[in-house]
């Protein structure tokens, strides 16, 4: 679940390496989305072909779908249950990163 608690996603194989899809989004997650031209965020693959980078750190691309746009990205795990996914552009001068929460049961499912 991402720290808004708007986005939870199901991670996975995917062609051999990691990816993530979108399992379940609040309202406003899904307007946000579709004003970046994202028609159906649910089944959305946020995370993809993030391969092992050394012990608990990966390298992909994540996808921002109200931005309509994907950036070069890593994910650690900062600690039992948690998630960091750090996207970055223009060769890491701008960065972001969330820490994003396991959970039991994806509400309202």
């Amino acid at each position: 679940m991402n720290p808004h608690g708007t986005v939870a996603v199901r991670t996975g194989d995917c062609r051999g390496r990691l990816c993530g899809w979108v399992v379940w989004a609040s309202p406003q997650a899904i307007q946000d989305a579709r004003d970046g031209g994202v028609d159906h965020l649910v089944g959305t693959e946020l995370l993809e072909d993030y391969s092992t980078d050394g012990a608990d750190r990966w390298s992909g691309s994540v996808y921002v779908p109200d931005m309509g746009r994907r950036f070069s990205s890593t994910i650690t795990l900062p600690a039992p249950g948690e998630l960091r996914i750090r996207g970055c552009l223009i060769g890491g001068l701008f960065c972001k990163s969330q820490t994003w929460q396991r959970i039991e049961k994806v509400p309202n499912a």
